[in-house]
């Protein structure tokens, strides 16, 4: 199992640097992990509808244009992933993210939440979904490392 390839999609907030420490772990592990998400930039994904198509008079339509060109790029890569690990922050209302978790749950690909314990209560429903839930980034790396090659660090 370990010669595949996995393709595992980062879904969530993009205010701190999870990304990277899973990343670091799983090269560290030299895991056969390629790692796929959302455009980062805030700004890009607020503005590539109206840069590319044009600007919009009402911000619904502006906003309308832009979720449906990102839905593009974030349905196909959903749809390739093996498994979809999804962050939930406490600053911002990371819907998208909520609606990126019941997606894969949708499809059937695996999921991994990654979330602060203060989120217990209000994470119940998506937790629910998940095959697993971690509160640091490096659980999330010694979960691919078990399903990929069986490793378990002690």
């Amino acid at each position: 199992m370990s010669e595949a390839i996995w393709t595992v999609y980062l879904s969530g907030e993009i205010h701190t640097d999870w990304r990277d420490r899973i990343a670091s772990a799983v090269e560290a592990m030299n895991l056969p992990v390629d790692f796929v998400g959302p455009v980062t930039v805030h700004e890009d994904s607020d503005d590539c509808g109206a840069v590319i198509l044009g600007e919009e008079d009402k911000p619904f339509w502006r906003d309308n244009k832009g979720a449906k060109i990102n839905a593009i790029r974030t349905r196909t890569l959903l749809d390739r992933a093996d498994v979809v690990v999804v962050r939930f922050g406490e600053k911002y209302r990371q819907w998208n993210a909520a609606f990126d978790a019941g997606y894969a749950a949708a499809i059937g690909t695996p999921l991994i939440t990654l979330r602060d314990d203060s989120l217990t209560h209000p994470m119940k429903e998506v937790d629910a979904a998940a095959l697993a839930t971690c509160t640091e980034p490096e659980q999330v790396a010694e979960i691919l490392a078990y399903v990929i090659d069986g490793s378990l660090k002690r």
